[in-house]
């Protein structure tokens, strides 16, 4: 029984989008490994902001340095 966790920020992922991430991990643990779907667990978890961390750096602060890096378009 595969079990798959689903870490993403909390910024609004809709009902649909978490929908479609639950269908496409199945669907690709299937396709792979051969898993069956009825057995397949699949969780997302949302963190809040201020839990995330990358880089050192709290995550808005790491994306506004980020956005600091890129060219413009």
């Amino acid at each position: 029984m595969p079990y798959v966790n689903i870490r993403i920020t909390r910024e609004g992922a809709t009902p649909a989008q978490k929908a479609d991430l639950i269908a496409g991990v199945t669907e690709l643990l299937q396709r792979v490994l051969g898993k069956n779907p009825a057995t397949t667990v699949v969780n997302i978890d949302e963190v809040d902001f201020e839990n995330w961390g990358i880089g050192g750096l709290p995550v808005l602060d790491y994306r506004a340095a980020q956005a600091l890096k890129e060219p413009p378009r």
